[in-house]
């Protein structure tokens, strides 16, 4: 049980304070609700370069890096589709610079020709790395562009393409730092050794006089409903062929959600699951195959990817996984293979909440989804789905022709 209290700025920023006596450390989280569905659909990737740019200095502090080593601190950032979040741990005595660094990154951030010029460049070089010079780099990019029309999911957290980044200038730039970078749209949580009340006395004093700069209200598009199988081909110099399938689902916030993502488990949560012990163990169709939900704040996706054994005819190998899902539902789990996979999710709860770093992220995050209180119940809501919610749900979302396959094929 997670402990926290938490208060509104007249801002509108939202402070969330757990205090923990078991350490001498404090993690401050502050979490900025915007992600690459933000964006413009001609200016991508923008989401992504913030977080590497809200490290380049601020007014204040021109060398955050150094600074945070200095404190003994440690720090670091991630953008979502949904979110940018950036964390810092340091001894609990420097809680009070922590929160001026962060008041100062979000009011003045450096952004001038050479620090975006800078920060495009490793978003650059990133880019190529990761998703054009490397094996498979382009595989979820095409997952995203088949399986979304319209919602600004269909384009990957690092950006559309790299013309995007190569072409930003400063006035796009400093347009969106000013309209995303705001009180209003940002999630204060700290975990460690302190008092709620000097955290809450220090963020009125340090951000309560921060105004919002923007009052544009944020919209983006929304993703019609699918009616109709797509698929794509293609054809890329890796070793081996690569064959994905995806379903729509709910967003994360839907309660189906703990169903979906029981389900996801039962198929290939470990060596002993369907997925995995039937077509890799056995009948060695694949050498890996998993299902995952996107668990994104908007409706996302159920995803299979298997990456097939040499050899086998990738078209077989759909069929192979179209037969363990009609499976599923003709030989629904067990009561103790369901129980198992609930027993993961409970265990993984207790463990993502032990940390002060996670408890910060979490705490914010789940605030985030407006379900804060589900920190603490969230295992309530996976032990109350059952077995015919499952196979149920799989029925519905598995064989009503709705679905998009991706076949990644060796050349």
């Amino acid at each position: 049980m997670i402990q926290y209290k938490e208060q509104i700025l007249k801002n509108g920023m939202q402070i969330i304070v757990n205090e923990d006596t078991m350490t001498e450390l404090v993690t401050v989280n502050l979490l900025y609700k915007v992600g690459s569905k933000n964006e413009n659909e001609s200016h991508t990737g923008f989401a992504h370069l913030f977080e590497h740019l809200m490290f380049s200095g601020s007014e204040n502090f021109p060398d955050f890096d150094n600074l945070i080593n200095s404190l003994g601190g440690e720090s670091n950032a991630f953008t979502t589709s949904d979110i940018t979040n950036f964390y810092c741990t340091v001894p609990s005595i420097y809680l009070e610079t922590i929160l001026h660094i962060e008041a100062d990154r979000m009011q003045h951030l450096i952004i001038d020709k050479q620090h975006l010029d800078v920060q495009k460049k490793v978003v650059i070089e990133e880019f190529k790395q990761r998703y054009l010079n490397v094996p498979y780099g382009d595989l979820y990019k095409l997952m995203r562009e088949i399986s979304y029309t319209a919602h600004p999911y269909k384009w990957q957290t690092i950006g559309k393409d790299i013309s995007h980044i190569e072409n930003a200038d400063l006035d796009i730039v400093r347009d969106f730092y000013k309209k995303y970078y705001n009180p209003n749209n940002a999630i204060l949580a700290v975990s460690g050794n302190i008092k709620a009340e000097d955290v809450f006395s220090l963020s009125e004093k340090i951000f309560g006089q921060i105004q919002n700069d923007s009052k544009e209200k944020i919209s983006y598009s929304t993703e019609p409903l699918q009616i109709e199988n797509r698929e794509l081909k293609v054809e890329r110099d890796v070793p081996t062929s690569v064959i994905m399938i995806t379903f729509p689902m709910c967003e994360r916030t839907n309660s189906q959600f703990y169903t979906f993502d029981l389900l996801s488990d039962i198929l290939s949560n470990g060596k002993s699951s369907r997925l995995y012990d039937s077509l890799v163990r056995n009948k060695q169709v694949f050498t890996g195959i998993d299902a995952v939900v996107s668990g994104d704040d908007d409706k996302g996706l159920f995803m299979i990817v298997g990456k097939l054994s040499d050899g086998v005819d990738i078209y077989k190998g759909e069929e192979m996984i179209w037969q363990e899902l009609k499976n599923l539902i003709s030989n629904p789990p067990s009561e103790r293979e369901f129980q198992k996979v609930k027993n993961k999710n409970r265990a993984n709860a207790t463990f993502n909440n032990i940390k002060i770093t996670d408890k910060a992220l979490n705490l914010a995050y789940y605030a985030h989804l407006d379900i804060l209180e589900r920190i603490n119940t969230e295992k309530d809501y996976y032990d109350r789905v059952t077995i015919q919610d499952l196979t149920e749900l799989a029925q519905r979302t598995f064989f009503i022709n709705k679905h998009n396959i991706l076949y990644y094929l060796a050349k």
